[in-house]
C-alpha cells in the first residue's frame, strides 16, 4: 500500500488542466493503485483525481459505496448530461469546506479502464455528482467555483 500526499487549496496544480494519457503503462497502474489507497485508507473519500496527488494526467477514481464499487476512469469524456440536482459537496483537497453545488441529474461518460478498454457508463444521483466533481479536477475546477450560495467552513476545536 502506498499513500500519496494530497494537494490542498492554494496549490497551483489544482488549477491546471490535465494531459491525456497516451499509453497505460505500469506507472499509470501504480498511480491508480496509490490513488485508491490514498482515497480509502488515509482519507475515507468517495473520489480522487490524479492532480490531487500531484500528477497532471486525465485519470480519476470514484466509489460511492453502491453496486458499482470502485470505478477507474482514464481519459474520460462526458458525452451527455440531463437535468439538474444539488448536493452538498466536500473535497479531499479542501478539508473542512463544503457547499451546495448544482450538477447534472444524469450523465453518460466514456473512458478507458486500466487495460485500455473503452467503456461507457450512465450515472445518476450521487454517482453522477462524484463523477462530475472528479472530472472538474481534470479541468482545474474546484467545487467552490460552482458553489450555489456560501461555502461553509468547519470550525476547528482548539484544545
Amino acid at each position: 500500500m502506498s499513500l500519496r500526499n494530497i494537494a490542498v487549496e492554494g496549490d497551483p496544480i489544482l488549477r491546471k488542466k490535465c494531459r491525456h494519457i497516451d499509453e497505460i503503462t505500469p506507472r499509470i497502474i501504480k498511480l491508480l493503485d496509490d490513488m485508491a489507497d490514498t482515497m480509502y485508507y488515509e482519507n475515507r473519500g468517495i473520489g480522487i483525481a490524479a492532480p490531487q496527488v500531484g500528477v497532471m494526467r486525465r485519470a480519476f477514481i470514484v466509489d460511492v459505496g453502491d453496486d458499482h464499487g470502485k470505478i477507474e476512469f482514464i481519459n474520460p469524456e462526458i458525452l451527455e448530461t440531463e437535468g439538474t440536482q444539488t448536493y452538498c459537496e466536500g473535497c479531499l483537497s479542501l478539508p473542512g469546506k463544503s457547499a451546495n453545488v448544482e450538477r447534472p441529474a444524469r450523465i453518460k461518460i466514456k473512458a478507458q479502464d486500466r487495460e485500455g478498454n473503452w467503456f461507457e457508463l450512465e450515472a445518476d444521483g450521487l454517482l453522477a455528482v462524484c463523477i462530475c466533481h472528479e472530472y472538474d479536477h481534470l479541468e482545474g475546477i474546484l467545487f467552490t467555483d460552482k458553489a450555489v450560495g456560501e461555502v461553509h467552513v468547519e470550525e476547528k476545536d482548539e484544545d
